[in-house]
């Protein structure tokens, strides 16, 4: 596995992030630049420390982790996508007012998006000499691959949010929900 197959991993592992990105985006009236670093951070550096966990797990854990993840991934994405659908219909004004991030929601977003990255990280360290690039590389490229797309995400989000607040929290909700039962569904696909 070389350096460009690396990049590609990193551009895949990171579209869950970028899709979540896009709804953090959404719930700003005007682009925080600040925040958005914060969101692009959390997602850049767990999808760069989830492949270093599962390479140090590697063969002894694969089949426990791969056996619960999915229904991690889906409960959290259920849960807060869930919430972003609630506050979308309220009457809460709080939920596009950039007053701050929920380091907690956050957390467990960046959880959610990047348990596959621990998949990733496990299939890297069962490969031994067939690694063409160093577990710290390739984690490095995810991560700054990942943080580069986040912070993408946060502006698109913004963009159509300031426009359509509340119907674009709704399909934010929605794509979490749908993100969800994606990789659930794939687990069993």
């Amino acid at each position: 596995m070389g350096l460009d197959d690396i990049f590609f991993i990193g551009i895949g592992l990171s579209m869950d992030a970028f899709a979540v990105s896009i709804c953090k985006g959404l719930k700003m009236k005007v682009i925080d630049l600040k925040q958005g670093l914060v969101i692009a951070l959390f997602f850049g550096g767990f999808q760069a420390i989830m492949p270093l966990i599962g390479y140090g797990l590697s063969v002894n854990f694969v089949n426990y982790i791969n056996q619960y993840s999915h229904w991690v991934a889906l409960v959290l994405l259920v849960i807060i996508g869930g919430n972003m659908i609630r506050e979308s219909v309220g009457d809460e004004e709080d939920c596009c007012d950039n007053e701050g991030i929920k380091l907690k929601e956050l957390f467990m977003l960046a959880i959610a998006t990047s348990i596959d990255a621990l998949a990733v990280g496990v299939t890297m360290g069962t490969m031994g000499d067939k690694m063409e690039v160093s577990i710290g590389a390739s984690v490095a490229m995810i991560g700054v691959t990942t943080f580069v797309i986040s912070l993408c995400g946060v502006v698109v989000g913004n963009m159509f949010g300031a426009k359509y607040k509340s119907k674009a929290e709704i399909a934010g909700g929605i794509i979490l929900i749908l993100i969800g039962i994606k990789v659930v569904t794939e687990h069993y696909l």
